[in-house]
């Protein structure tokens, strides 16, 4: 990697490690950093590593490690160890929940070569593999200098990621030349990746299909359905800022036609609820807490689910659900947890972090979306007055879930190439 943008970008990375500091301290009094292991996201380990082969995942947030989760499963049973990296404490917290044993989690370093050589120092992967979009210029230099392997898994690069990165085509070249394999979602996502400088790359699918369905306490299950009896109602699931007001005014339009409405709000990141409350209780609306402990009342306008790990439940409730991070300028989020449990699907326009799965949809009926608060409120009421139509579009969105099912298997066999041969019973390969 030899570009002079690149060397750049090394230089602002020196330069840029006392603001990094200051990033840090400002996200955790935000409640975005775990204060005990700050030392993780500056390339110091807080634990050992373990004895023989180790491969290091890579995965952003809580959709990426869920879709992983498999992958990881099989290194393990092929006799490494992984060391699995995000970058979120929701992510943290379900990997720790739900990780095999034999994977290790811990945060993954700001991309400055100093944090990743004491990174790599403690860690030294054998084999290093992230996930979908994750493409770190100082990281890809390094395990590139130390020659350890690096694949792309459900490579995704969309339209706009792609514009950017040929704005500085030797930049993006030097970049994407470290990269010893690309499996992408979609032949448009590998196209993109092989233009920019990818050398191997091959369509495999999106491994989110074939994820597993996100379950929940039934006896958990059929007491909240119990303190909602019969309650028409529906779910924004996943929302950021300013979401939650458009959601809000969704439900003042929808309230005057539907008595006891009741709108369920999972925000993405659950430490943002206290400013979810005081936003929507400014707008006139009755809210109720999930991790308060508070009871859904008559009088309840807009339950606050400010929890980790319960989608499956909320989905289970909600036969409409809309999907944030769409309506601000996010990108989107997946849709086929929904999906595969059987909800109406309702998003924004902005879905370009999942472009190929929402125009399918779209084109086949299994997502509507929408631009605004008021067309949402309108589309939401036509369901509720249609139950046959949630159905039918239910079914059409479980059925093209099973559709898109094969991703993993075909990743997996395609990563065995580049995995350590399990040692026999006897320690030899």
């Amino acid at each position: 990697m030899s570009s002079v943008i690149f060397r750049v970008y090394q230089g602002l990375g020196r330069l840029a490690a006392p603001l990094l500091v200051g990033l840090y301290k400002l996200r955790a009094r935000q409640g975005k950093e775990d204060q005990n292991r700050k030392g993780e996201r500056f390339g110091v380990a807080s634990k050992d590593r373990p004895a023989g082969n180790l491969i290091w995942i890579h995965a952003a947030s809580v959709g990426e490690a869920n879709a992983v989760l498999p992958l990881a499963k099989q290194v393990v049973d092929g006799g490494s160890h992984v060391l699995l990296t995000t970058a979120t404490l929701t992510s943290a917290q379900v990997v720790e929940a739900s990780a095999p044993e034999g994977v290790i989690h811990q945060f993954v370093p700001y991309d400055t070569r100093g944090n990743i050589k004491r990174f790599l120092n403690h860690w030294a992967p054998c084999l290093a593999i992230t996930v979908e979009s994750e493409i770190w210029p100082a990281t890809f230099h390094e395990l590139e200098k130390r020659q350890i392997p690096l694949i792309i898994v459900n490579g995704r690069m969309s339209e706009g990621s792609f514009a950017n990165w040929n704005r500085v085509p030797s930049f993006a070249h030097s970049v994407f030349g470290t990269v010893d394999c690309v499996l992408a979602q979609s032949d448009d996502d590998g196209a993109r990746f092989k233009q920019l400088g990818a050398i191997r790359v091959k369509a495999t699918g999106n491994i989110k299909f074939d994820g597993n369905i996100p379950e929940c306490d039934p006896v958990e299950l059929a007491d909240f359905k119990d303190q909602l009896e019969g309650r028409p109602r529906w779910l924004a699931a996943s929302t950021h800022p300013e979401e939650e007001a458009e959601i809000g005014k969704a439900h003042l339009e929808l309230k005057q036609k539907f008595d006891r409405l009741l709108t369920i709000i999972v925000p993405r990141h659950p430490v943002r609820a206290k400013e979810i409350r005081e936003e929507l209780e400014h707008m006139g609306l009755v809210c109720t807490q999930r991790s308060r402990g508070e009871a859904i009342t008559n009088a309840t306008d807009i339950y606050i689910a400010d929890t980790l790990g319960e989608l499956g439940l909320f989905y289970r409730v909600a036969p409409i659900v809309f999907m944030g991070g769409s309506f601000a300028p996010i990108g989107g989020h997946n849709l086929l947890e929904p999906a595969q449990i059987g909800c109406a699907i309702l998003s924004g326009v902005h879905t370009q972090n999942f472009a190929w799965i929402y125009r399918h949809f779209s084109k086949e009926e299994g997502v509507l979306l929408v631009h605004n608060a008021s067309e949402l409120a309108a589309q939401v009421e036509d369901l509720l007055h249609k139950p046959e139509e949630v159905q039918q579009r239910t079914e059409k969105a479980k059925a093209l879930v099973e559709s898109g099912r094969g991703a993993l298997a075909a990743t997996q066999l395609e990563l065995q190439q580049y995995l350590p041969v399990k040692p026999t019973e006897t320690g030899e390969a």
